[in-house]
């Protein structure tokens, strides 16, 4: 099964996390708030699929190039 893999855009900090492993999620749908200078940033979904791995937690620090979630699609 393909899988997509959301990284982060940007550095900032996980504000709250809207999904856990085995949720079905479809294209668009918020997977994290991330934020950075001060600005909500919602992490959306970019297919439709079911989340296999969340890597992040609330109040994490995140860097750029770091994994958020892993979707896999058909």
């Amino acid at each position: 099964m393909p899988r997509e893999i959301i990284e982060v855009p940007i550095t900032g900090k996980i504000i709250s996390v809207e999904v856990k492993p085995g949720d079905e999620v479809k294209e668009g749908d918020t997977i994290c708030m991330l934020e950075s200078m001060k600005m909500e940033n919602p992490i959306l979904a970019p297919v439709d699929g079911t989340i296999t791995e969340v890597e992040v937690t609330a109040e994490q620090v995140v860097k750029p190039g770091e994994t958020i979630a892993i979707i896999e699609y058909q």
